[in-house]
């Protein structure tokens, strides 16, 4: 990764910052502008319906290389708090899912 610079407003001193910590508290009184590329929070996780919970983490399973390889940071930090949203409420709501055993490794 590389440093950014002045124009995305974070420092260019060499710091390596990950995509999440980027995002700007939701408690912080400065408003950071939106990115031209960056996708609206969308609706709340807990307020989908099953079959709208499943599409939309589909959705983001399918454009994961491609955000994490060519999209900005912005628009990395929004997919992957998106992504963790969604997939925190689907734990949620299928805490005893089923597991593959042929997907277990042995320790």
């Amino acid at each position: 990764m590389t440093a950014s610079g002045p124009q995305d407003g974070f420092p260019a001193s060499g710091t390596e910052v990950s995509p999440e910590q980027r995002i700007p508290e939701w408690g912080d009184d400065r408003v950071a502008a939106p990115a031209a590329d960056a996708d609206l929070p969308g609706i709340d996780p807990a307020e989908l319906a099953e079959e709208d919970l499943i599409r939309e983490v589909q959705s983001l399973h399918r454009t994961r290389l491609d955000t994490l390889r060519h999209a900005t940071d912005s628009a990395l930090a929004n997919h992957l708090r998106r992504t963790a949203e969604l997939e925190t409420e689907y734990l949620a709501r299928h805490p005893g899912r089923e597991v593959d055993p042929s997907r277990l490794r042995g320790h």
